[in-house]
């Protein structure tokens, strides 16, 4: 059986001391070789190590671009919401006072019709005015004993978008 030990070959002792510098020599290089294509693995792992960590701090500032940017479109949409609410809750406050204002007109019509039977609002040509008898001069001109004086008060709507911002 051959020994390991790489004297095995039974080369005489001079032959064994040049045969062992050389391959001590040859063994040194293929170290150094290795050491060198080691070094030389290291900077190429250290290259794609840095370019990763790179490539992942670019990942980083564009993701938080695109945050900036998405958290920018929430804020103006919600910001628009706010003012569609306030402006549709100033519409319903303006739509209730407009009904009952309606209402109100309608209870002063229907008055008039039953407590006189001056007014009809049936008729087929829509008038609202129809005269069964003459009132007397003097009433006419009266501001306080006229009815129709009090529909042509002029009322603003008094809801604002300021006025509801508290709710």
């Amino acid at each position: 059986m051959a020994s390991s030990s790489g004297n095995s070959s039974g080369s005489t002792p001079l032959q064994n001391s040049g045969s062992e510098g050389d391959l001590q020599h040859l063994m040194d290089q293929r170290k150094r070789k290795r050491m060198q294509s080691n070094r030389e693995s290291a900077r190429r792992s250290r290259m794609r190590k840095q370019q990763h960590l790179d490539d992942l701090m670019g990942q980083v500032t564009q993701l938080r671009k695109d945050n900036n940017q998405i958290l920018t479109s929430i804020n103006i949409t919600t910001q628009h919401l706010m003012n569609v609410e306030a402006e549709n809750s100033v519409l319903k406050a303006q739509m209730e006072e407009l009904s009952q204002r309606l209402e109100s007109l309608t209870e002063i019509l229907n008055y008039i019709n039953s407590s006189n039977g001056v007014f009809e609002t049936h008729e087929p040509n829509n008038t609202l005015l129809h005269h069964h008898h003459q009132a007397s001069a003097s009433a006419d001109h009266n501001s306080f004993i006229n009815p129709w004086n009090l529909l042509y008060v002029n009322q603003p709507i008094m809801a604002t978008a300021d006025m509801l911002h508290q709710y």
